[in-house]
This record gives C-alpha cells, structure tokens and sequence, in this order.
C-alpha cells in the first residue's frame, strides 16, 4: 500500500479509527513480525501461542479502534495489549495446573467429574472474589489495566492521578490476591499466575 509511505502514523491511525480496512491491513503488515519475536521471546519460544497471540491482539485493536488515543506510539499500544494478553494466558494456564495438581493429590482420583468442574469453578469464582474485595479505586485499576488491556499511562490519564500511583495500586492489588491465595495454593504457581 503505496499511499501510506507518504503519511504519518496518527493520519494512519486516524483511517484506522474511521474503520479504513485497507490501512489496518498496512499496519498488520508492518507490525505483525516484530510482535511475533517479542511474544516468541517472552513465551520461551512457544511458536503456536505467538502466532495466537499477534491475531487476537490485532483482532481486540480492531474492535477498540474508535478509541484509540492516535496521539500516543502505536507500538506502545500494541506491545501493552499483547504483554497483558501472554500474562492472562499464563494465568490460565497456571490455574489448569493448580487444577490438575489438586486432582492428582486426591486419594479417591476418580471422583465425579461433576465435582471436579465445580471444583474449578469455585477457584476462579475465588480470584473474582478477590478482585471485589479490592478498594473501589484500586479495582477500578486493577480492571483497567488486566481486563481492559490498558497501559498504565493511559490509566494514569483517564482518572487523572499519577503513573506512580497506577503502579502502586497495581502491586497492592495483586500482592493482596497472592496472600490470600498462598494459603491455599503452591506459592510457585502462583507466582506463574500473577508475575508481570
């Protein structure tokens, strides 16, 4: 695509954002090999979860673009939502082993596998919980920057405090949920889950 040589990246974003298909192609295109070696780096070469991880980053960037600041770096952007999107599948994926490890560990291993499901359930409806609990400001926080794949700048501006502050309720946050949680759960996991 020729046209987008001679045009900055906000006038490219701004087409982005407008829903000019041709020029989200141009910037998958520019980005998409630099995003998979990042991923790759940080996965310890897991080639599928790389090649995932680039889709559906650019897939949410896609479904979010009418409010994308066009004034901040794009890389920026994207390199925050596909960290945020390799942590909460390494979240996942430690809280399959946490499942698997407390089966293992039960005499009886063939237990309804109806219980074992609610089993499951009742540990993610656990971390929920926690999440709750968290002081209304700190939550707040805490879902900007895990669940809606925000930077902590970008959190910084829309509730008008600090980077520093961001930071801080981030760390108190999930330092909260581990504690609660290290009573019950192995510490390593856990670190697996929750470690940025």
């Amino acid at each position: 695509m020729q046209l987008q040589e001679s045009i900055s990246e906000k006038q490219l974003l701004e087409k982005v954002k407008a829903g000019d298909n041709a020029c989200f192609e141009y910037l998958y295109r520019k980005y998409k090999g630099k995003l998979y070696n990042f991923i790759l780096s940080i996965s310890e070469k897991d080639f599928y979860l790389a090649e995932e991880i680039v889709q559906n980053t650019f897939l949410r960037i896609w479904e979010i673009r009418k409010t994308m600041n066009t004034d901040e770096s794009f890389s920026s952007f994207l390199y925050t939502i596909s960290k945020n999107m390799f942590f909460n599948e390494v979240k996942k994926r430690a809280k399959e082993v946490i499942y698997q490890n407390s089966l293992l560990q039960q005499e009886g291993y063939s237990t309804n596998l109806v219980e074992q499901e609610v089993e499951y359930k009742l540990l993610e409806e656990e971390i929920n919980k926690l999440i709750d609990l968290l002081p209304p400001a700190r939550r707040q926080i805490y879902k900007l920057s895990r669940q809606n794949f925000h930077s902590n700048k970008e959190i910084a501006e829309l509730l008008h405090i600090s980077e520093n502050t961001v930071e801080s309720n981030l760390y108190k946050a999930t330092n909260f949920i581990k504690k609660v949680l290290a009573s019950h759960y192995n510490r390593i996991e856990l670190e697996a889950m929750f470690n940025k």
